[in-house]
């Protein structure tokens, strides 16, 4: 009996200090999880990186693109003078058919007057209507050679179609030979009226394109220009010639 009291004495504070010490080991454990959880928490999942933005264009590429524009521009500049020449040109071709049928019409309105008049008498005999024929044909084909009859109304007179008869009377004869002048007259006065309202339009496209490239090109070599580099007037950068002065085609009287 006092062997297993002696046992029990000696023992249970062993034990107590052993359990102590184990109690004081798991507070401490605990005591270091509390003062630092995040080693226990997962990491935090970092945004993706947003992507860099593109480099900006270099010097060298700006100052090659200004200077491609620069020459297209002075390229449409000069196409724009020649467009505007062949309109002025057109324009005088067409002033001038315009003049050539005003007086084409003033002598058909005259020859149309002298015809109110009655017809001279003249024996209607075989010589009579060769002498009338002759006349026609040495009045159209001096009129040819005026420029004022083409060379197919010459041949109709020859071939007696297309209104003409030989065997009129001269002065009646002079009435239909000035009235076919002056409707050639008229016709090519259209037709180089046509001209010049299509080269107007063609001159004003190529001030358009030459203006817009002007434009460009002064931009590009603003952006091409360092910082520190003194910028010039848009305006002496752009200028391109205008089409002015168009003045529209003369309405041909109704006939």
């Amino acid at each position: 009996m006092d062997i297993v009291l002696y046992q029990f004495l000696t023992e249970v504070p062993l034990a107590a200090a052993i359990w102590s010490v184990l109690l004081v080991l798991a507070l401490t454990a605990l005591a270091v999880l509390v003062a630092r959880p995040e080693r226990d928490r997962p990491a935090a999942v970092e945004p993706p990186a947003r992507p860099a933005a593109p480099p900006a264009p270099a010097a060298a590429d700006l100052r090659r693109y200004a200077e491609e524009v620069a020459v297209a521009a002075a390229g449409a500049a000069q196409n724009a003078r020649r467009r505007r020449a062949a309109w002025t040109a057109a324009q005088d071709a067409a002033e001038r058919a315009w003049q050539a049928y005003d007086e084409a019409e003033t002598a058909a309105r005259r020859f149309r007057d002298a015809g109110a008049l009655p017809t001279p008498h003249t024996p209607r005999t075989p010589a009579e209507y060769a002498a009338r024929e002759r006349w026609l044909h040495h009045a159209a084909t001096a009129a040819h050679l005026r420029g004022e009859l083409s060379i197919g109304q010459l041949c109709d007179v020859f071939a007696r179609r297309g209104g003409w008869d030989p065997r009129l009377h001269p002065v009646e004869q002079e009435v239909v030979l000035a009235r076919a002048v002056r409707d050639g007259r008229l016709a090519r006065y259209r037709a180089a009226a046509a001209r010049e309202r299509a080269a107007w339009g063609d001159a004003e496209l190529a001030a358009g394109a030459a203006r817009a490239l002007a434009a460009e090109a002064y931009a590009a070599a603003e952006r091409a220009r360092p910082a520190h580099a003194p910028t010039t007037s848009a305006t002496a950068s752009g200028r391109v010639l205008g089409i002015t002065g168009w003045r529209p085609p003369r309405p041909a009287p109704a006939r």
